[in-house]
């Protein structure tokens, strides 16, 4: 199993709170990685929020393939931010990590922003092919106000190597994914969190429906669609295909992951549209055992179970901020301070959902809808 943690503010805050709440679940993560995705960006990055960021790594060779697609491209660069790498035995430090803002094409300035969203995503892939054979380039996002960054390591460790304990770097959600090694070999592109368009998610547990759920996304004609090197990264796209493609409500992502019986949504006053989506979306029904937490354009968290409900997962904090983890060590860790007699314990019925800047908490209940 892995363990997840995420945190969601109204203030800005140092991933390092996630990575410390992490090694409170190290019992749950063998140390052998961590992803983490910033959004709702300070420090640095405050003022250059409307611009791209792109988030990856390159070697020699990838830096200078990348700064040539770029600008044959028309995008201009604005701004860097590199880790100030301090050595940590173990860690292999690789040539080049960044966060890199840039400008729009002037081709591009006028555009709407969801066409700006198919350009962004577009380059994330050309990049991705250009430099994936021999791992000369990987990039993880390319997204206003979005930074991704992902390593192999202890949590604790690559906290220490990318010295995020001193940087400024700073967000008001943040996740954090601490990897259970379950592949033998460790690909970066496999590791938690994935994002897409300003949707992001990560999981917890096994997706022994990946095969429907991926064959039915690629055959969607979106060239995001793709990848898939871990049976985790189908829970973002069908959370981006849900809500961005069909424009369905956040609460609709759990209906369609995790259907209703015919017979339990007589008590939904939109029974009939339910009926729709289980027979039209039935290849995206997950069969778990997954906890799974995302985010939303408009930084909207949430926490949601399979029907298993074989998975550990715990919502709490205060007004104005709160933590979704895989344990409640990971919560007391995160938020200290905090009533704990209203900690939410999500069942598989159930979707938590935050809403933007951590004023609310909400528990809705699929049954009752």
């Amino acid at each position: 199993m892995c363990r997840l943690a995420a945190i969601t503010s109204n203030n800005f805050f140092s991933p390092m709170e996630n990575i410390l709440a992490l090694e409170t679940m190290k019992e749950g993560h063998d140390g052998s990685g961590l992803g983490l995705t910033l959004k709702g960006l300070g420090g640095e990055f405050k003022d250059l929020t409307k611009y791209p960021i792109m988030s990856g790594i390159c070697s020699k060779k990838g830096i200078k393939a990348l700064d040539d697609y770029m600008k044959k491209n028309g995008f201009r660069l604005k701004h860097i931010w590199t880790p100030k790498i301090k050595p940590v035995k173990g860690i292999v430090p690789r040539d080049y990590y960044f966060a890199r803002v840039y400008d729009y094409p002037s081709s591009c300035k006028d555009k709407s922003f969801s066409e700006k969203e198919g350009l962004l995503m577009n380059t994330r892939i050309a990049l991705r092919n250009i430099g994936e054979s021999d791992e000369s380039i990987f990039v993880f996002s390319f997204y206003p106000d979005v930074i991704t960054i992902k390593e192999v390591g202890d949590p604790l460790e690559l906290g220490e190597f990318f010295g995020l304990d001193s940087d400024g770097l700073k967000a008001k959600v943040i996740f954090a994914q601490g990897r259970q090694n379950t592949n033998y070999q460790i690909y970066l592109y496999a590791c938690h969190p994935f994002f897409i368009q300003g949707y992001c998610s990560m999981t917890n547990g096994e997706n022994t429906a990946f095969v429907p759920i991926r064959e039915f996304l690629m055959s969607r004609g979106f060239t995001g669609y793709m990848g898939y090197n871990s049976d985790s990264e189908v829970f973002t796209h069908i959370l981006h295909y849900a809500s961005r493609q069909l424009n369905f409500p956040l609460i609709y992502y759990k209906d369609v992951i995790t259907p209703l019986k015919i017979s339990e949504m007589e008590n939904r006053k939109d029974s009939g549209a339910l009926r729709l989506i289980k027979q039209s979306l039935r290849p995206l029904c997950i069969d778990g055992p997954n906890m799974v937490i995302g985010f939303t354009p408009d930084g909207t968290c949430f926490m949601v179970q399979d029907s298993k409900k074989l998975r550990p997962g715990v919502v709490a904090g205060v007004k104005g901020k709160y933590a979704l983890m895989s344990e409640e060590c990971g919560v007391d860790r995160a938020v200290p301070k905090r009533d704990k007699s209203m900690d939410i314990f999500p069942m598989k019925y159930d979707m938590v959902i935050i809403s933007p800047g951590a004023e609310e908490v909400k528990v809705w209940n699929q049954l009752q809808g």
